[in-house]
């Protein structure tokens, strides 16, 4: 005999508190709606409802999962960004709606300037799930764009493929595989045969030292590549100021996301690499930095 709907819910409800889960009740929901493929309505309207043994005993085995830390995303296998759905795996980084803000600037500056002939080049630096360049792709498809995205992962561009496949405008996307600016040749004057008129990037920018004491969520299940910045969590934003001039067009810009306590060091790198002339600082809708923005010197 089985359980009903109300009974499953308290007893996992119970058992992702005991394990410190933040929302526990909801994550009880979420993770019962998958099992059964309906609507959270679907659960308040059935509360009385016996589900048989094998439903109970694999839904047990989600809520355990869950209770050992692992990202709910990572459960389901997807997560929402941007109104779009993206599969997620541990071999890359969850979107967080923080990185919206970057989306949301960068098709700002998109749909305000002059179109070149030929269209747009864009170049989305470790792209991890695709995520960025995805939605670039999506949201500008009334508008020639040519979106480049590269990541030094494999297995994170396999899941950056597998995301563009599932969005017609996406999938004209070129990825490429390489440590930052490495996988781009440069001709003998030093500047990138490839130009772009816009870069974006989401760098690894936790500081080595922190990321023990993060949430077990990231700590332990998400890709340790993707969060570690080094020791003071500006390694990549150093390379990056250092080399992204190469790569941009006259009037090109580049955007970074950062962490919240990381706007001057990372507009200092920048001002201080000698090819931008002007940089800035965006802030994301709870009010933290996150955004550096940079101007190629004219």
């Amino acid at each position: 005999m089985g359980l009903m709907i109300k009974e499953l819910l308290a007893v996992a409800e119970r058992r992702l508190s005991n394990a410190s889960c933040m929302d526990a009740r909801l994550d009880a929901e979420i993770l019962l709606c998958d099992l059964l493929q309906k609507d959270r309505s679907f659960l308040f309207s059935h509360v009385g409802d016996d589900l048989d043994d094998r439903r109970c005993e694999r839904y047990f085995e989600l809520i355990d999962t869950r209770a050992s830390g692992k990202p709910l995303q990572y459960i389901l296998g997807n997560q929402e960004f941007m109104g779009l759905r993206f599969v997620v795996n541990e071999d890359v980084l969850i979107p967080r709606q923080d990185t919206e803000t970057l989306v949301e600037m960068a098709l700002d500056y998109l749909k305000k300037t002059k179109m070149p002939l030929g269209g747009f080049d864009i170049l989305d630096l470790c792209c991890g799930s695709g995520a960025i360049a995805i939605s670039l792709a999506y949201y500008l498809e009334s508008i020639k764009a040519k979106i480049t995205a590269s990541d030094y992962s494999e297995k994170a561009l396999l899941v950056a493929k597998e995301n563009a496949s599932g969005y017609r405008p996406a999938r004209g996307i070129t990825f490429i595989q390489g440590d930052l600016f490495e996988a781009f040749p440069k001709n003998k004057k030093g500047k990138g045969k490839k130009q772009f008129d816009l870069i974006v990037s989401n760098p690894p920018y936790i500081r080595s030292d922190v990321i023990p004491t993060l949430q077990r969520e990231v700590a332990l299940f998400e890709p340790m590549m993707a969060l570690d910045g080094g020791e003071d969590g500006l390694d990549f934003y150093r390379r990056i100021a250092n080399e992204a001039g190469a790569y941009l067009k006259k009037e090109g810009l580049l955007l970074l996301e950062i962490g919240h306590d990381q706007a001057e060091s990372v507009r200092r790198l920048l001002e201080d690499s000698g090819d931008f002339e002007d940089t800035g600082v965006v802030k994301d809708l709870a009010g933290k930095d996150r955004i550096v923005w940079a101007n190629i010197r004219k």
